[in-house]
């Protein structure tokens, strides 16, 4: 995933979090990462490695992304905008963390239980609807047309990808 990222955009700053600790892993990591830190670390030394990332990107400045031919996302600014009126669409906080950690899995299909998991940061319940819900509204929001949508793409039986 990292080695595609940063092919894809060689300027986005790299910073692999690992458990593998052996030389070789983390030769092989700073491959593709501008960084690696093992796991346990400290809140402190990822803040700082962070910063300095930043600094050396030259700066926190980002394109908008564009899902479908009507929205954009400005990461940096947080903010998403529907390109035929100018106006930003807001969204809950929830649905705006489903909406990021699928631009941070572009293409990818997800299963429910692996975005549930990440958002909410607790296990899965089978059967819950908590998640199809929030996208039902994400939908509502961001698609042309919610029944038929474009942009968040449901896989029966497997999980949603958002194709960028």
């Amino acid at each position: 995933m990292g080695k595609r990222l940063k092919k894809a955009a060689p300027a986005v700053p790299i910073l692999l979090l690992s458990a593998r600790t052996s030389i070789d892993d983390k030769v092989d990591g700073l491959q593709f990462a501008d960084d690696y830190l093992t796991k346990p670390f400290h809140m402190d030394e990822l803040v700082a490695r962070l910063e300095v990332l930043i600094r050396q990107s030259g700066g926190t400045h980002s394109e908008r992304i564009s899902l479908g031919n009507h929205i954009e996302v400005d990461p940096e600014a947080q903010m998403v905008f529907d390109k035929r009126t100018g106006e930003e669409i807001i969204l809950t906080g929830k649905q705006h963390q489903i909406l990021m950690y699928f631009l941070r899995h572009p293409n990818q299909v997800l299963p429910k239980e692996q975005i549930y998991e990440a958002i909410w940061e607790e296990t899965y319940l089978t059967g819950d609807k908590t998640l199809m819900v929030h996208i039902r509204r994400l939908r509502q929001k961001l698609e042309r047309n919610p029944d038929s949508p474009e942009i968040i793409e449901t896989l029966k039986g497997i999980g949603y990808r958002v194709k960028l």
